[in-house]
């Protein structure tokens, strides 16, 4: 534990712990009773302080979040994220995994190497990421996915924040933020049929918050590591 926590700066154990303080409240506030939404978020939020350290641990959580989260998102007739994040993020999450296994910054598994995207890949991403998006839009709305529009978009910035984390580019945690977003909007919109969903809204809003962090502790890994 003493280990574990001298990996960490304060900054992110306080960022941490109140991230999961928030969750826990809210939790026990509006919903009591779906403890695997607990879970999912208390893991979920834990994946991303790892994934700001680029450690792969960090995808790991991913992984046994984004089962969870599908679970939850079936329940809500979001087979959008069901899909998304069964279909896409987890699988994308293991080989983002092995990505960064291969791939540790001087020998050290504990962190990255930190990667830069050309501009001719990023052309290539963004007409891979119009491809998915549009395929699933005819997908979702054969399921007939409520909200289908911000579902489609959750697809959207979803496949562009897995590509990139993939690529270990710093601005996978951008793009989860604006993922985020999404999210939060759509949970919104399910919280006014059940109450209980402002937890998930919350947990989301938590998880911005750690993706920023995120993204500003990346651009500093990447300066860090070209300097030396």
């Amino acid at each position: 534990m003493k280990k574990l926590l001298s990996y960490f700066s304060m900054l992110e154990i306080t960022l941490w712990s109140s991230s999961a303080l928030l969750i826990i409240i809210s939790f026990f506030v509006f919903d009591r009773t779906n403890y695997m939404t607990l879970c999912a978020s208390l893991i979920g939020v834990t994946s991303l302080i790892f994934n700001a350290k680029g450690n792969p641990f960090g995808q790991v959580l991913m992984i046994i979040f984004s089962l969870i989260y599908g679970m939850i998102s079936y329940s809500f007739s979001y087979y959008g994220e069901m899909i998304t994040y069964l279909g896409m993020t987890m699988p994308m999450a293991v080989f983002a995994l092995i990505s960064w296994l291969l791939n540790p910054y001087k020998g050290n598994r504990a962190q990255v190497m930190v990667n830069s995207i050309k501009k001719a890949e990023l052309v290539f991403m963004w007409i891979i990421s119009a491809g998915v998006t549009f395929m699933f839009y005819f997908i979702l709305k054969h399921f007939n996915t409520a909200n289908i529009l911000p579902s489609t978009l959750s697809v959207l910035t979803s496949f562009i924040a897995v590509y990139l984390t993939f690529r270990r580019s710093p601005y996978f945690a951008l793009a989860y933020a604006s993922n985020d977003i999404v999210l939060i909007v759509l949970w919104i919109l399910a919280s006014m049929h059940d109450i209980r969903y402002v937890s998930v809204v919350i947990c989301f809003a938590a998880f911005f918050v750690n993706d920023i962090y995120g993204f500003i502790n990346w651009l500093k890994m990447k300066k860090q590591q070209s300097n030396q």
